[in-house]
């Protein structure tokens, strides 16, 4: 009996050092979490000075992976295999994650700077009263052209791209979003159209444009731009703005019907095991000085209004990076079309790509 009761006892004592031993492990990794910030963004899209100074400024390590599309970070995203505690999708983006329960509400009370944010980037449609995203860099879409050898009249319209002076001028986006706006703003549509017959007689009409794009690309263009290799190319504003830099024979204009504006923002992704620490994060990048350190090193330009008076003068004063108000209000923000919509948008530019020759 004696023996019985002993086993027993080294059987109970066993089981409470295994417990003990677990629960300190858990403790252990809790507290590791705490420390850990998980953050998912854009290739070279933060100053990597910035992250050491938080890290040393806070305490917090922080875990930085990129991705190149928001396809592919909302796929990761949602399989949950890391859970990302500051995420940094663009604008339509955030809508199509907010319907599939993927982000967490933003407590506003955390946020410490949301005031900074130049009020007209703020309420936009894609996240009414900003529930779930905060902007953190944005831009418009446009022509950047040889100003030795084309006026700026030239690209007043998006039409004008289809003048045959422009054969095999012409460095296009490879975006199916982006190539489709510009045969909607073309004919007065809206670049979120989603008429099939509308889209379809759209594609039509960028036949007779294709056949004036040398290449579709995507950062390309900017290098392509610098160097002198082409004399039409139509890219976003930061990247306009960079090959500007290097090459002063170079312009950049938004027709006259309008284009696109697009933000990336900060998100905080519903698998975030360091919420405190996202919104940390969050807030520190509020901080005027930071943001304009950090548009500075990007050379695109911030939403954060108080940062204005930080940046770097040249940049301040471009009108690629920082448009006057006129251009800003024909700018329109692309909204999440849908499953069928977006299929049908890729569909229509694989067919463009595929055969843009054709008669």
């Amino acid at each position: 009996m004696n023996k019985v009761y002993k086993f027993f006892i080294g059987i109970l004592t066993l089981c409470l050092l295994l417990f003990v031993g677990q629960k300190k492990l858990n403790e252990k990794a809790k507290d590791q979490d705490s420390k850990n910030i998980y953050f998912y963004n854009w290739g070279d899209y933060i100053d990597p000075e910035i992250i050491k100074d938080f890290e040393k400024e806070t305490g917090y390590h922080v875990i930085y992976e990129t991705f190149d599309s928001n396809e592919a970070m909302m796929a990761k995203v949602e399989q949950g295999k890391t859970s990302y505690d500051l995420a940094f999708p663009s604008e339509y983006t955030v809508e199509m994650m907010r319907d599939k329960n993927l982000l967490k509400k933003l407590d506003h009370k955390k946020i410490k700077g949301l005031e900074n944010i130049d009020e007209r980037f703020l309420n936009l449609s894609f996240d009414p009263n900003n529930q779930y995203s905060i902007p953190y860099f944005w831009g418009s879409f446009g022509i950047i052209y040889n100003n030795k050898k084309y006026k700026k009249e030239d690209f007043s319209s998006w039409k004008n791209l289809w003048d045959k002076k422009f054969e095999g001028e012409i460095l296009s986006f490879d975006g199916a979003r982006e190539t489709l706006c510009i045969g909607l703003l073309a004919n007065g549509k809206s670049l979120n159209e989603k008429d099939e017959k509308i889209l379809r007689e759209t594609k039509d009409d960028l036949v007779g444009f294709m056949k004036n794009v040398k290449a579709i690309l995507a950062d390309e263009i900017r290098m392509y731009m610098a160097q002198g290799e082409a004399d039409v190319g139509i890219t976003f504003s930061g990247e306009a703005s960079m090959a500007k830099e290097i090459n002063p024979n170079l312009s950049y204009a938004i027709p006259k019907e309008g284009s696109n504006i697009w933000f990336d923002t900060m998100v905080i992704p519903k698998t975030s095991k360091n919420t405190k620490g996202a919104y940390a994060l969050i807030n520190y990048l509020l901080k005027p000085k930071v943001a304009a350190k950090n548009a500075d090193y990007v050379w695109y330009p911030t939403p954060n209004k108080k940062a204005m008076k930080y940046i770097d003068k040249e940049a301040r004063n471009d009108k690629t990076l920082y448009p006057d108000d006129e251009d800003i209000e024909k700018l329109e923000v692309f909204k999440n079309l849908g499953k069928e919509t977006t299929i049908l948008y890729n569909d229509l530019f694989l067919d463009l790509k595929i055969s843009p020759q054709a008669d």
